[in-house]
């Protein structure tokens, strides 16, 4: 369905802006990606206040545009906001890690997941993610951050010593 059959010729006011992204959402849902994100930025324009906009209309708008649109970083930037404005919405934290992905950034992703599932360990989605990219193991020092020197160091040693996929352990004899 194009815009001009969709009998749209004015902007809804700020009440309808709410019920006009809730569609786009659904839209989207459905596979039907087209439709989705013209509602969604339907809803956006007419929105003045976007806190009265539901954060996951940027999390669909976002991957939407990095994903359909080729415009990744301004999809990125509506991903992000989409998880802050709910950060207890795992569905947030998925499209955000997929746009991570899209922009092969799967350091991001894999940080958004871990994320996403402290949310709801339980998001189907969130589980596909992690099976297809694989468990990252643990800092070597967890009492540091995954990204200090001292551990990125030390992971790339174990990983040179140990290799990627191996878990191997040191026997004791």
């Amino acid at each position: 369905m194009r815009a001009a059959e969709r009998g749209d010729a004015s902007f809804p006011d700020s009440d309808e802006a709410g019920e006009i992204a809730w569609r786009g959402i659904e839209y989207c849902r459905r596979g039907n990606w087209d439709d989705g994100l013209y509602w969604l930025s339907v809803a956006v324009e007419a929105e003045v206040q976007t806190s009265q906009l539901p954060g996951l209309l940027f999390s669909y708008l976002g991957y939407g545009m990095a994903r359909y649109q080729d415009q990744k970083l301004q999809g990125l930037k509506l991903c992000r906001l989409g998880a802050k404005m709910d950060l207890h919405v795992a569905e947030s934290y998925f499209f955000l890690a997929k746009t991570h992905l899209l922009l092969a950034d799967k350091r991001s992703a894999h940080e958004v997941i871990e994320r996403g599932l402290q949310v709801d360990a339980s998001h189907p989605g969130l589980g596909e993610l992690v099976l297809s990219l694989g468990q990252r193991r643990p800092p070597v020092l967890p009492f540091l951050s995954r990204r200090h020197r001292l551990n990125r160091w030390l992971g790339k040693v174990r990983h040179r010593f140990f290799g990627g996929a191996s878990r191997r352990r040191f026997k004791s004899t």
